[in-house]
């Protein structure tokens, strides 16, 4: 390839890193082609930049097994990615990750885990940087709290950046955030937010009430699907940052007040039949000019995964970028744009604004 190229390690090789991988593959074979993307370009990195070079799992049917092949490995589904797709990560062999809290009840109902706990931090460390990564992405299962902090401390350790695709709070986290900026180190989350996704839509939505004047006294987003996602999601004990992640993402683009019970947001059930199909319900109860009732609802139909997947590639090649100008502070802009719980202080602005600011930062404006 004639791009520089974003060397990745991969945390959890479920249905999104397959629409991950299958996409990468696909921008490379069609370096022409821009449909789809939101930056086709973020410096010198075009959308198949995006290198495996590292992956970790704990299901026996991908431990061991290369990447291309792990992909559509054990209760992985097909994402709808079509075409000529030459293999990407086919030389790279996936490792034991440590299990810790990321297998729940209900993935130990579907999956086994392999043999040998992994556990060893410094072992894992030495992995990370004998495949010289810049961006572990982190995919593990909703609830795996315990886990992703293993993760974090490990990037940190090995000296490179974290893209945070799930609902634990990491970059949300002062704590977190101070060390990772104290390391030079981008840290980007929480919560992948899929590209036109429900929680984009429904952000956009309580926003122009907002704007327009519009009370809102009440709304929901109900979510149905039929990956292993879902699945997990029926072990409702690991939901809690799912629900906050979900909720304060459409509650911060409202400029007014919702009561607790006047906002029911978050993913509801699993049916097996919708496979990788994504079904969102949303609806929205106001009241306009002279009290009078404005009632919206709205159905959204979407691939789940690949609507994750140029996310994620944005988001790393921004990290990239971000490393090779010395200049992590742009995390925060690129989690308000692309993810659901960024930190607090960018939280509640438009995701306009973000965009407009993450935009200029990468055509290399100095101004935020």
């Amino acid at each position: 390839m004639d791009t520089p190229l974003v060397r990745v390690g991969i945390i959890g090789v479920g249905n999104c890193a397959r629409a991950l991988l299958e996409g990468t593959a696909y921008y490379r074979s069609s370096p022409g082609v821009t449909a789809g993307l939101m930056f086709p370009e973020v410096g010198p990195y075009g959308a198949g930049a995006l290198e495996p070079v590292a992956a970790w799992d704990v299901d026996v049917e991908k431990v061991g097994k290369d990447l291309w092949t792990a992909r559509a490995a054990g209760q992985n589904l097909p994402v709808g990615i079509g075409g000529d797709l030459l293999p990407v990560g086919a030389d790279v062999r996936v490792l034991r990750a440590p299990t810790l809290d990321g297998a729940g009840v209900k993935y130990r109902e579907r999956i086994t885990v392999a043999d040998d706990s992994a556990d060893d931090r410094a072992a894992i460390v030495e992995q990370v940087r004998a495949a010289r990564v810049d961006v572990l992405l982190n995919y593990l299962p909703v609830g795996s709290q315990e886990a992703t902090e293993w993760w974090a401390g490990v990037a940190l350790e090995a000296g490179v950046g974290f893209v945070n695709n799930v609902p634990v709070f990491i970059a949300r986290r002062d704590h977190w955030r101070d060390r990772f900026r104290e390391a030079g180190l981008p840290l980007i989350g929480d919560d992948i937010k899929s590209q036109l996704g429900a929680t984009y839509l429904h952000r956009v939505l309580v926003r122009a009430f907002s704007d327009r004047g519009i009370t809102l006294d009440r709304t929901y987003q109900l979510n149905v699907g039929g990956n292993m996602d879902f699945f997990n999601m029926l072990e409702r004990d690991r939901l809690a940052s799912k629900r906050e992640s979900k909720t304060s993402a459409v509650t911060d683009a409202y400029a007014g007040e919702l009561g607790e019970d006047d906002v029911h947001i978050g993913p509801s059930d699993y049916v097996k039949f919708l496979g990788d199909t994504k079904k969102a319900f949303i609806r929205c109860e106001g009241r306009g000019f002279g009290g009078a009732p404005i009632d919206m609802e709205i159905q959204l139909t979407v691939p789940d995964s690949p609507n994750s997947a140029g996310v994620v590639i944005d988001a790393a090649r921004i990290a990239r970028l971000a490393m090779d100008r010395g200049d992590t502070a742009v995390d925060e802009w690129v989690s308000a744009w692309l993810f659901k719980a960024p930190p607090r202080a960018v939280a509640q602005e438009s995701d306009q604004v973000a965009r407009e600011r993450l935009v200029r930062w990468i055509a290399g404006e100095t101004g935020r």
